[in-house]
């Protein structure tokens, strides 16, 4: 039976291709494998929705993983991101690859602490901890084996201000491979490519470095396979979650809401009551309504976002109401609509302010380039393969997110149901 290694790389962009038929390692995948040129993520484009819907097969609204964050209505801001496989509705490759007695691994993959798998070291410590403890997050939601064997080596790549997930995880990676027999499926999740992005913009020449950096990453894996002499059984996948797009502005949603009468704040920006309420998406604002039940306020709330259509420093080309975009886009959650303009913009949702608009600052949501919109957005991501399953092709149309999941479970001998995707049986033996 084949084994399944699969490289992610957060923020990987379908224009990186060319450059990474350069690099010795991805070149070498290129030249001998079957690409899939488009990769559309699911609606929004964020991590923990995209990386889920990567492993279930389904789309947002299926798996229930709407946002990073846990978000509720309210009015609510700042809710804690998804963090416990427990919090998905419905089963992953790797639940489906268990059931068919195989052995799998993930490694600082999102929404998996807690996981039943035989190796896991889930991504749960929280984006901006630069503490010294970063094991209170993983003690019971990382598998004991690794915690006991390798924290004690490598958790020093976790705190501080320096703090490298990346190397965190490359370490346990290779560890695992030269300490146990190699995982019939294993995923091994890369981080830094999507900071590069967000900090310094899409085309930025830090994202070759970044990119080489990477390469070097893979090729250590690969190093290891052939030592262990198991490369030649293993189907090798390079993926991404989503592209990004270069942002010119920053818009304030709730700031606008407030002029126009949807909310009210205190003197120091605190919510005090809101008809219509923002929270950002990035790329995409979902709007929240008091009471989504009172029709003349979502009337009212539905002319004033159709308004902005044709405001020409806003430009909204989206505007669904929550039946249209579980219709179109399979998004479900707890917001009345969704919106997206055709201008390079990003949306933000503090509500304190004196202008509605921000400018870029390394802030987590007013940065150079960001995602989180609709597959509709300027960069799609990419999927590269070889191995005994791979038959070496060319898909030039894009094929959704919800696909990888059943071509995944096809290189592995078994079939998923009940999902949303199908398998790319182009470049499948």
């Amino acid at each position: 039976m084949p084994k399944l290694l699969v490289f992610c790389i957060d923020a990987l962009c379908a224009s990186d291709i060319e450059f990474m038929r350069t690099l010795p390692n991805f070149g070498q995948i290129l030249r001998h494998g079957a690409l899939v040129e488009k990769v559309e993520p699911v609606f929004p484009a964020l991590t923990y929705c995209c990386h889920t819907s990567i492993l279930t097969g389904t789309y947002v609204g299926r798996h229930g993983i709407v946002h990073n964050e846990m978000l509720t209505r309210g009015g609510k801001r700042g809710a804690p991101w998804y963090s416990l496989k427990q919090q998905i509705s419905g089963k992953t490759l790797l639940d489906e690859a268990r059931e068919q007695g195989l052995t799998t691994c993930s490694l600082a993959w999102p929404v998996s602490g807690a996981a039943d798998y035989d190796f896991n070291m889930p991504m749960i410590v929280p984006y901006s901890y630069q503490g010294y403890e970063p094991e209170k997050w993983l003690v019971g939601t990382a598998t004991a084996n690794l915690m006991e064997r390798y924290f004690y080596k490598h958790g020093r790549y976790l705190k501080g201000p320096t703090r490298s997930l990346d190397l965190f995880t490359m370490a346990l990676a290779l560890d695992i491979l030269e300490d146990y027999e190699q995982p019939d499926v294993m995923l091994v999740k890369m981080c830094d490519l999507d900071g590069v992005r967000h900090m310094h913009g899409v085309y930025h020449d830090k994202t070759r470095q970044q990119l080489r950096t990477h390469d070097e990453e893979l090729g250590a894996i690969l190093e290891s396979l052939r030592r262990q002499g198991t490369l030649d059984d293993t189907n090798l996948v390079v993926l991404g979650d989503h592209g990004q797009t270069d942002i010119n502005d920053v818009l304030f949603m709730n700031l606008l809401l407030k002029e126009h009468g949807f909310l009210q704040t205190d003197e120091a920006g605190n919510l005090v009551s809101f008809d219509a309420f923002c929270h950002s998406a990035r790329l995409t604002a979902f709007i929240e309504l008091r009471d989504p039940e009172d029709s003349e306020l979502v009337q009212r709330t539905r002319e004033f976002l159709e308004s902005l259509r044709t405001d020409p420093e806003i430009q909204l080309d989206l505007v669904l109401d929550a039946k249209e975009a579980e219709r179109e886009y399979g998004l479900v959650g707890p917001f009345d609509f969704v919106i997206e303009s055709r201008l390079p913009i990003s949306f933000d949702e503090r509500t304190r302010g004196d202008s509605i608009w921000g400018s870029l600052t390394p802030d987590y949501h007013m940065v150079a380039a960001t995602h989180g919109g609709s597959p509709r957005r300027q960069e799609l991501t990419t999927f590269f393969a070889c191995g005994p399953s791979i038959q070496p092709t060319v898909v030039e149309d894009p094929r959704s997110m919800v696909d990888l999941a059943p071509t995944m479970a096809n290189m592995l001998g078994f079939s998923m149901t009940d999902i949303d995707g199908v398998p790319i049986k182009e470049i499948l033996r």
